[in-house]
């Protein structure tokens, strides 16, 4: 689809989306809770208003990464996606934590929860409206590939997890009182597993990944097809900024070519990593070995 041809449009469609139902929804939790003087409502209005923080945190992150290379920054700024996952999934543990925290005091204390029934179609439809959120959020994610909206997605739902419990916490409370508290532990559990995730992938990213075994593959069999010389690819080191991804390879020619035949080689095996796996290749030529520097190789 147009709309999603770019990887910053399509985490600024998200963010801005997150934004706008975001503050809609602020709006209606306010003015509900002011008419009926509910404090909890009220709370929990201001609570989706910050929601839009993490979102604002999306819409940096991918205005930042698509910032073009400069003179300190040969490779572009890519990682920034990756940076604000990171940050979106500490806040989100933030929250897992406190869903502990209340859910632990909750039943330490023996609280129920009591609500209207207005009150309650409030969170309802917040729910609804999260998890819709969150929904749209995983699907943009997985296009893309992008871990900050996997994560953004995850602070929705938590959303959506927190209004659900709190609408089966009023309807069950007065015969299991126990009930809203249990299930809040589940959730926190539930909550930092995904931030565990997050987290770990988006670092991991940050740090620097072998390739996978298929771009491995894909990238042997590429270059292997590009000449009929060619009898050995190893040595595959991938550098990943975002959409842009260098990689850097050992290939083994025949010792006798001369060093413009190599070169020219070399040349044809980066045209077409590029046209193929849109990646930016730096081939190493080495002379191939002959059988008995192959053997003492595999000797030692």
């Amino acid at each position: 689809m147009k709309f999603f041809r770019t990887r910053k449009l399509t985490g600024y469609i998200e963010g801005w989306v997150s934004i706008i139902i975001n503050s809609l929804l602020f709006l209606a939790k306010l003015l509900v809770g002011r008419s009926l003087g509910s404090v909890a409502i009220i709370a929990d209005a201001w609570h989706t208003l910050s929601d839009s923080l993490t979102s604002v945190l999306v819409v940096l992150s991918f205005g930042l990464s698509a910032r073009p290379a400069d003179d300190r920054h040969h490779f572009g700024h890519g990682r920034f996606e990756a940076i604000g996952a990171v940050i979106i999934g500490t806040l989100l543990a933030i929250v897992g934590i406190n869903f502990f925290r209340e859910s632990t005091s909750r039943l330490v204390h023996h609280q129920g929860v009591t609500y209207s029934n207005l009150a309650i179609y409030v969170f309802i439809v917040s729910a609804f409206l999260k998890e819709g959120l969150a929904l749209f959020s995983f699907w943009l994610g997985r296009k893309i590939n992008s871990p900050s909206l996997a994560a953004d997605a995850w602070h929705h739902r938590s959303d959506a997890i927190a209004s659900a419990l709190i609408v089966l916490g009023a309807l069950v409370s007065q015969k299991y009182w126990w009930v809203d508290g249990v299930l809040g532990l589940g959730v926190s559990a539930l909550i930092l597993f995904a931030v565990a995730s997050i987290l770990r992938k988006s670092i991991s990213y940050l740090l620097g990944e072998s390739p996978s075994l298929q771009l491995e593959n894909q990238v042997r069999e590429t270059i292997l097809q590009t000449d009929h010389r060619l009898n050995s690819v190893h040595h595959l080191h991938l550098h990943e900024y975002g959409e842009h991804k260098e990689i850097t390879v050992h290939v083994r020619l025949p010792a006798e070519l001369k060093l413009d035949e190599a070169h020219e080689i070399a040349t044809r095996i980066e045209k077409v990593l590029r046209e193929k796996l849109k990646l930016e290749a730096t081939i190493h030529l080495e002379p191939s070995l002959t059988e008995i520097e192959t053997e003492e190789k595999e000797k030692k």
